[in-house]
């Protein structure tokens, strides 16, 4: 009886890690497991004061000490010559709907395999492709912040993270909805991974969509909901919208990650990666030929861009250059052909999005102080990324790729590769002061 109370109490117990992890799914319990409203007093006010205080002392860190290469006015005096900006009103196309597409793992790399992604091919065709664009990470974390908040990623942290930063960022969405836009982002995986849920509805996506919305039928990978049935929800949410208000939706596709578990298709049979490429692309020409249909696609700007090269090629190696090359795709019926003729060759990385964008609708984009609009040809056009724990700089005719570690360049081209690096240094250290302080302001 004794044995049979504690055995059965050993089982109750270990039946707790459950609801303590919250469930078997990818994401875990956090601060923004809560998060409900696009208000953010309202989600600050259904957090458990407890969990948040453990959260928050498990994951103190002392920002602002890291990464001090040099004196605070040199580094001052370096950073405002790479974040100025010029001409603004280069390209403007007016109010438009707008529909971002990130695309997990794709990079420049995959879309020259012969038949793999013929339909991003043709949309790069089509419309704009910045072809000297570039990744700010290696992670999807801090890929999804560079593009919707343009913070550049950070070599050893995430902000995405920390709830308390990362809801007090800039983003497009919420820059969007004070223009009266609605705002929906849209993930087939657990929105609760990585503190997703939290950095979305606390700056501006109004309506977040993810697994949960979906039937338990078209849950048919790891991560969730193929990428198939995620842009058909997409596109039903669009066609459904009677509200009359210009709209904002963004995605984040799933099916090009590991295990490339894609549903019923197997038209590449000597990889399972490429067959999964070459499904998250069919799905992608598929949804762009539906929306051609819509009424809405004559005023629709649609931007296409990677998180980061995933799991193609093979051996990736974080100090090459071309690890973090990828493509950058704006196309849609509101891009005429006099913004096509413009020159697609300018340096740019998914910081530069949120500039580039509220600057072809005619808004001011200075909260957004990493992002440069690459139409601009008076602002400093350069890739800016990080890794573990490195960095990398790349302007028109040079690179550098630097290791904090060892403190040395690791890879270089190019003339002037030391004013790269204290380039470099500079840019991350008032970097990190400035998420020292973006809750505090």
């Amino acid at each position: 009886m004794f044995f049979t109370f504690h055995f059965s109490l050993l089982i109750l117990t270990a039946l707790l890690i459950l609801p303590i992890r919250g469930g078997v799914g990818t994401g875990t319990n956090h601060t923004g497991s809560v998060y409900f409203s696009s208000n953010i007093k309202l989600n600050h006010a259904a957090v458990n004061p407890v969990f948040s205080f453990i959260e928050s002392a498990l994951h103190k860190e002392e920002i602002g000490t890291k990464y001090r290469f040099m004196k605070d006015e040199e580094a001052m005096a370096l950073f405002k010559g790479m974040i100025a900006t010029g001409n603004d009103s280069c390209v403007a196309i007016g109010k438009a709907n707008v529909v971002l597409i990130c695309l997990e793992s794709f990079s420049d790399t995959v879309m020259h395999v012969p038949g793999v992604t013929p339909n991003l091919n043709r949309l790069a065709a089509e419309g704009l492709h910045f072809k000297n664009f570039y990744a700010n990470s290696f992670r999807t974390d801090r890929a999804l912040v560079s593009i919707h908040s343009a913070l550049p990623a950070q070599p050893t942290m995430s902000v995405m993270d920390m709830p308390r930063k990362s809801t007090s960022l800039p983003s497009i969405a919420g820059t969007l909805a004070k223009h009266g836009y609605s705002t929906t982002f849209y993930y087939g995986g657990d929105i609760n991974y990585s503190n997703m849920k939290s950095y979305f509805m606390g700056t501006g996506f109004q309506r977040v969509v993810s697994d949960v919305d979906f039937p338990k039928k078209q849950h048919t990978g790891k991560w969730g909901v193929a990428d198939g049935p995620v842009y058909n929800r997409m596109l039903a949410d669009i066609k459904a919208d009677k509200s009359g208000k210009p709209f904002f939706c963004s995605v984040m596709t799933e099916s090009s990650h590991e295990p490339f578990d894609v549903p019923n298709y197997n038209r590449i049979k000597s990889s399972s990666v490429l067959n999964a490429f070459a499904y998250a692309d069919e799905c992608l020409g598929r949804f762009i030929a539906e929306l051609k249909k819509l009424p809405c696609w004559s005023n629709t700007v649609v931007m296409i861009v990677p998180d980061h090269i995933g799991a193609y090629p093979e051996m990736i190696d974080n100090y090459a250059l071309w690890r973090y090359k990828i493509p950058f795709i704006v196309t849609g019926g509101a891009i005429d052909n006099t913004i096509i003729e413009k020159s697609t060759d300018v340096v740019g990385a998914q910081t530069d999005i949120a500039a580039t964008l509220l600057g072809m609708l005619g808004m001011d984009h200075s909260d957004f102080t990493y992002s440069k609009n690459l139409f601009d040809p008076a602002a400093p056009h350069f890739a800016f990324f990080t890794f573990p724990d490195a960095m990398g700089l790349v302007e028109d005719n040079a690179y550098v790729v630097y290791d904090n570690t060892s403190a040395k360049i690791h890879s270089a081209s190019g003339i002037g590769t030391n004013k790269l690096v204290e380039k470099a240094q500079a840019y991350l250290q008032k970097l990190y002061d400035d998420i020292e302080n973006i809750d505090k302001r």
